[in-house]
């Protein structure tokens, strides 16, 4: 039994030393005091068993008692770590893998122990020795040279945990307008620090690799081939989406709450990430809009001047040149005062956009900080224009159509014209033939 490990050659010395207390020298013993210390262990370590579920139970039940009164919830200040009952589960956990441990740790001395009491099965010890030992041993010998690489590997995690702090702490403080740049608005402050904190991971990776074990082995090269084509030939629009929306947060056309419009979808903008732009329409719908397209396509900002100044709603409408030109600013200007939403100042004003065959074009032009009710104002100014026209009796031509009318007649509604209301029109009878 030479090739037997030390500490495992230590228990085959002692169990030698008690068969021979028992039976005598080994060449002189009989298969029946073999027989009867094989059972003797096995008891032993039947019994082994039997101690380590009692005692399992009693930590399990002790443990049990425990919770809330002995075993308190890990809190931080306000903040709870880990509460009563997911700790009381955590070392009822590890009371298992211990006793687990244990039952190993048996069957690993007695098992070898039967076996060498008989002749034909001492050759078996030795190889279930070697099979367990040697991984083992290869193990150990492998952790302990790993040791160096591992102080490196920590070391640089280390500095980069810290790092990674200290930019999250100084992009918190810009984004609470704490701490001020000159040329660096405070909506860069996340998607910078993110933006770093991705590069910086990436780095870190690249620099430790080299240190962990299995490096330059084949497998782990054509595992990191295999990945890297995965990558390139799955995430080509991804990677396109990523670089639109570092694009679009630099070049900063929108905020999130702004009202836009990005090709044919307008609503306000709800979240804004390096993938995709999330819009909610005027019909509370969520539009996703990735960010390809959002760079690709033609946007408007109603929102970016209403912050600064005032932005301008405006609307056209038609009216005859038997209307005198004057009269029809005020009305325009009188319904834009009228309207909630329009700003008092700047005031409101005309533009003559075109003089048609038959009607003039007026653009009326208002200015509103209400871009989040922008259809509301806009629909409320049409009314106010509607309500205007008609008590002034100035009838609104557009859009144009066509009639046969005899010019007696207006569309002005009833309600609007004096009493009692005019005859509509006249009659146009055949002449007689003065030749009768």
């Amino acid at each position: 039994m030479d090739k037997i490990p030390g500490f495992f050659q230590g228990v085959w010395v002692w169990m030698q030393g008690l068969y021979n207390s028992l039976v005598g020298s080994p060449d002189s013993a009989t298969w029946l005091s073999r027989t009867l210390l094989a059972l003797t262990l096995l008891v032993i370590l039947w019994l082994s068993f039997k101690i380590s579920n009692w005692l399992l139970k009693k930590a399990v039940n002790k443990l049990e008692s425990w919770r809330g009164t002995k075993i308190l919830p890990i809190r931080i200040q306000t903040y709870e770590l880990m509460s009563a009952d997911r700790l009381t589960e955590l070392l009822k956990w590890l009371a298992r893998k211990i006793r687990l441990l244990l039952i190993i740790l048996l069957l690993y001395l007695f098992i070898p122990a039967v076996l060498s009491l008989f002749p034909f099965t001492q050759g078996i010890v030795i190889k279930y020795l070697d099979y367990i030992v040697a991984p083992l041993k290869a193990l150990a010998t492998g952790i302990i040279g790993f040791i160096p690489n591992l102080f490196f590997i920590g070391v640089t995690f280390w500095l980069v945990r810290y790092f990674l702090r200290f930019l999250r702490l100084l992009s918190t403080e810009i984004d609470e307008k704490r701490l001020t740049f000159a040329g660096f608005p405070r909506e860069w402050a996340q998607p910078t620090y993110k933006l770093l904190r991705f590069l910086i991971i990436v780095l870190a990776v690249v620099m430790v690799s080299p240190y962990l074990p299995g490096f330059g082995s084949p497998a782990f090269q054509g595992l990191s081939i295999f990945f890297g084509l995965l990558l390139s030939l799955g995430s080509t629009a991804a990677i396109a989406n990523i670089v639109a929306g570092v694009s679009i947060t630099y070049m900063r056309p929108f905020q999130v709450g702004d009202r836009v419009r990005i090709a044919d979808t307008m609503g306000d903008v709800i979240e804004k990430t390096l993938l995709i732009t999330r819009v909610r329409t005027i019909k509370n719908v969520d539009v996703t809009i990735p960010n390809a397209m959002v760079l690709g396509s033609h946007m408007i900002n109603f929102s970016a001047l209403a912050r600064e100044s005032r932005l301008i709603i405006h609307t056209a409408i038609t009216i005859g040149y038997d209307a005198p030109w004057r009269q029809v600013h005020e009305l325009l200007i009188a319904a834009a005062q009228q309207t909630a939403g329009i700003a008092p100042a700047p005031a409101p004003f005309v533009l003559q956009t075109s003089l048609n065959d038959f009607s003039v074009t007026y653009e009326l032009n208002a200015y509103t900080g209400d871009v989040q009710n922008l259809l509301r104002v806009q629909s409320d100014l049409h009314q106010n224009i509607q309500d205007k026209f008609n008590e002034a009796g100035v009838e609104i031509m557009s859009p144009t159509y066509s009639a046969i009318r005899d010019g007696n007649e207006a569309t002005i509604p009833a309600d609007y014209l004096p009493k009692p209301v005019p005859l509509k029109g006249f009659r146009i009878l055949p002449a007689e033939n003065p030749f009768k």
